[in-house]
């Protein structure tokens, strides 16, 4: 396996991908991590800063960044899976606007640890406008704004723009509107990854690559090359957790795909925008997500290719030519600028998680010492760090302002049994598809809307 060729991101570092060396043999630790993505080496980060004389152990299948935390569009944001409207009803105002606040906190809190270690991630601090292109998609950008206020969140962390505004930050085709929010920086999710198992190498920690997880019990994590013995045992595995025993339905891999055009030159960008390399997005239903790279890149991906059957995780579900299709003719429409056939260097996917409730959650059970997070439905990158600093107060035993986080031990229930999973998945992706083609039909009718949904089989 060529470790560069899963995304555009691994592809451009300058150190080579050699894997750490493999446990070799059975150890005792304080602590061990399974998975050596953002949510495991940030545990390890704040443990061992926390308590210097921890034995924290990490165990990575392949490499650490492998999974979604190598592959991500590049968004540290403040967006949680669970809205903050939902939040409120579940566990009150003042829990959810506490969980947000949180969050906001938390992208200045990674921007923070990246100066501090020395992490050269092209970390760009330039927020989020999400683009509102037609009536219906201006409505729910105007709703967003209105929810922000009546739970207690002010213009300086969402306002809502004219097209104008909008298109001063992001000139897309057929801007009406949009908002905007400070609270995200875009960055080299590779970089960040690599640059993360670096630094907690640095404070004692032991990372141990090419070593698969077969098993996971309270006092231990099994390989092939030996057993790990700790009093807490950690899952960090997001979308590859189906392929631990006793964990299929834990949470549903769900694939998001990506493609990166080569660098445009500053006469485009002039015509883009994206200044401040502000990530950027729109109010459709289905998810799409974009960022300018530092080296002048348009990356750029979406939702929209179909959860596999029985979870499964598989390298070869990580390539969609008819998605890729899709996202490379949506660019296109968005920023016509890039001509009719825009042109694309990479391309690439991965599985990122989602709970029954997409609800992600954060825990430790302390009668087995069995801890957990994940589900982060996509938003993982800043999530994933609050997941770090949660789980380092929980297995300290400190009670803190984020132990006492609402989604803090939440459990959500598992999926349902195939093939009830995979309909249910399915036809709630083709119900959103639907919903998108709708409103392009009334609001823009063209070829174009047509054939982006026809690519992707609706």
């Amino acid at each position: 396996m060529r470790y560069q060729d899963l995304s555009y991101w691994l592809s451009s570092l300058d150190a080579p991908l050699t894997p750490r060396p493999g446990l070799p043999g059975d150890t005792d630790a304080d602590v061990v991590i399974v998975g050596a993505g953002y949510t495991g080496l940030w545990t390890a980060y704040y443990l061992a800063a926390a308590d210097p004389s921890l034995r924290i152990v990490v165990l990575e299948k392949e490499i650490a960044g492998y999974g979604a935390s190598g592959r991500n569009g590049g968004w540290c944001s403040a967006l949680f899976p669970t809205s903050l409207p939902a939040l409120a009803r579940r566990h009150g105002r003042d829990r959810a606007l506490a969980m947000q606040r949180t969050m906001h906190e938390t992208v200045r809190e990674v921007g923070r640890v990246v100066a501090a270690e020395g992490i050269d991630c092209d970390w760009r601090a330039g927020g989020t406008v999400v683009l509102a292109r037609t009536e219906v998609q201006l409505g729910r950008a105007r709703a967003a704004v209105a929810e922000a206020r009546e739970h207690g969140l002010a213009d300086a962390d969402l306002v809502l723009l004219d097209a104008a505004e909008a298109a001063a930050r992001c000139h897309a085709e057929g801007v009406r509107g949009g908002t905007y929010t400070p609270h995200c920086a875009a960055v080299h999710p590779a970089k960040l990854v690599r640059g993360l198992a670096t630094a907690v190498e640095r404070r004692g920690v032991r990372v141990f690559e090419r070593t698969p997880v077969t098993a996971l019990r309270p006092g231990a994590a099994v390989t092939p090359a030996g057993v790990v013995r700790a009093p807490v045992v950690v899952r960090a595995t997001e979308g590859f957790t189906p392929a631990l025993p006793g964990q299929r339905r834990a949470v549903a891999p769900v694939y998001s795909l990506m493609v990166a055009t080569a660098p445009l030159p500053e006469a485009t960008w002039a015509e883009i925008g994206l200044a401040e390399r502000e990530t950027f997005s729109d109010y459709r239903h289905v998810i799409i997500y974009g960022q300018r790279t530092a080296d002048g890149r348009l990356a750029f991906g979406g939702r929209g290719a179909p959860y596999h059957y029985g979870s499964r995780v598989r390298p070869d579900f990580d390539r969609e030519p008819r998605v890729f299709a899709a996202l490379r003719r949506v660019l296109g429409e968005l920023f016509p600028v890039l001509g009719p056939e825009v042109l694309v260097t990479h391309s690439w996917g991965g599985p990122l998680g989602v709970a029954r409730d997409w609800a992600a959650s954060v825990g430790l059970d302390r009668s087995t010492g069995l801890a957990w997070a994940g589900g982060y439905v996509g938003d993982g990158v800043g999530t994933s760090n609050l997941a770090g600093r949660t789980l380092a107060d929980l297995i300290r035993g400190e009670q803190s302002d984020l132990t006492a986080l609402p989604w803090v031990n939440h459990r959500s229930r598992r999926w349902e049994p195939e093939p009830l999973r995979w309909l249910a998945v399915n036809a709630g992706l083709k119900v959103m598809f639907s919903a998108d083609e709708a409103e392009s039909r009334k609001n823009r009718p063209s070829r174009r809307a047509k054939a982006f949904n026809t690519l992707l089989g609706h």
